[in-house]
């Protein structure tokens, strides 16, 4: 059904096509017709971060950035939700046109600038849903936050959700805010992860629940970054890596339309370069923590080879624009298969 309906929504500038896709998405759950159309993952149980997640195939974060489609996302089969890029201020992201699709090579350059509603309002989002399993909050610094003082913006952020959320996410690598991808750095990164970790440790007592952090990172690192990044995750005990955000290599779509704009880039173009970063970060980590991978998944296989570079858990965000909601099951079905 979704690629009847692709072409209608690919003749429609892409940011507009994207919140049409989500409001026409929600009225099918209110009026209880997605069952119709969505076949289920079967069940296939893992346990990631001391979550049970009932399959392996998440949503990226930056689909529903306020929060205000969890439960007709959660109906397309997921097994776990992240939301957000969230900031603790709104924001309204960089200036349009933001997002841009590259059909021929199965991509998408976006530089939305983590546009949002702010914390406040996805957390009122949040307490509305119904969705009862795994919801990862994916947290950011606002763009006028100097560098310096990114940390406080995490803390912000970290506090506010803690209470709402199964995992927090800390995105530390969009190339569209001023510096952030600085915070990979190894001082900066050092600093940042020691005030997370402590924050954490207060927020468990506070709440009296413990919940996981998980650092997501670029795929434009080389081998000395990610060994060192691998080295803080482990000494400071993070519970989890995101490993990628988007690229920002050009490397074979540059000269298609639309293939030298400014932005992060994601879908098909940048598999190969995730999977490497998960290889080693795997070869790194020895077991350390999981690594939740990301990036390119388009078919079930792309989702299976993640699997097998190390990623205990997978997420997918623009082969959706691409597939459709029958990825989720594809994906769910290969990395069965493979287990059985």
């Amino acid at each position: 059904m979704f690629q009847l309906l692709r072409p209608a929504l690919f003749a429609l500038d892409p940011e507009t096509a994207h919140h049409a896709t989500l409001d026409a998405l929600k009225a099918a759950h209110c009026l209880g017709t997605l069952p119709l159309v969505v076949k289920r993952p079967e069940s296939d149980p893992r346990t990631v971060m001391g979550l049970t997640f009932p399959n392996p195939v998440g949503l990226a974060a930056g689909l529903d950035k306020n929060g205000g489609y969890i439960d007709p996302l959660a109906a397309l089969g997921f097994g776990f939700i992240e939301i957000g890029t969230v900031t603790p201020r709104p924001q309204p992201g960089n200036p349009k046109p933001r997002l841009f699709r590259l059909p021929q090579a199965q991509g998408i350059i976006n530089r939305m600038g983590f546009n949002n509603d702010g914390v406040d309002k996805l957390i009122e989002n949040v307490r509305q849903a119904k969705f009862k399993g795994v919801l990862g909050i994916n947290i950011g610094k606002n763009a006028d936050t100097p560098i310096g003082k990114a940390a406080e913006d995490y803390l912000i952020g970290l506090r506010k959700v803690y209470a709402h959320a199964s995992y927090v996410a800390i995105n530390i690598s969009s190339p569209n805010t001023k510096n952030l991808r600085q915070l990979q750095g190894g001082d900066e990164l050092d600093a940042l992860l020691a005030q997370l970790k402590a924050e954490q440790k207060k927020l468990a007592q506070q709440h009296g629940k413990y919940v996981p952090l998980a650092v997501k990172i670029a795929p434009d690192l080389d081998g000395d970054q990610i060994r060192q990044i691998a080295a803080l995750l482990i000494k400071h005990r993070i519970d989890g890596v995101i490993a990628t955000n988007t690229t920002l290599s050009r490397e074979g779509v540059e000269n298609l339309p639309h293939g030298n704009e400014t932005g992060g880039l994601s879908g098909a173009p940048v598999r190969e370069k995730s999977t490497a970063v998960i290889r080693q970060l795997a070869a790194e980590l020895q077991g350390a923590l999981p690594i939740i991978g990301v990036g390119g998944i388009l078919k079930g296989s792309d989702a299976l080879e993640k699997m097998q570079a190390g990623a205990a858990l997978v997420q997918m965000y623009s082969g959706m624009i691409y597939r459709g909601w029958e990825l989720v099951s594809e994906c769910a079905a290969a990395i069965k298969a493979k287990r059985t």
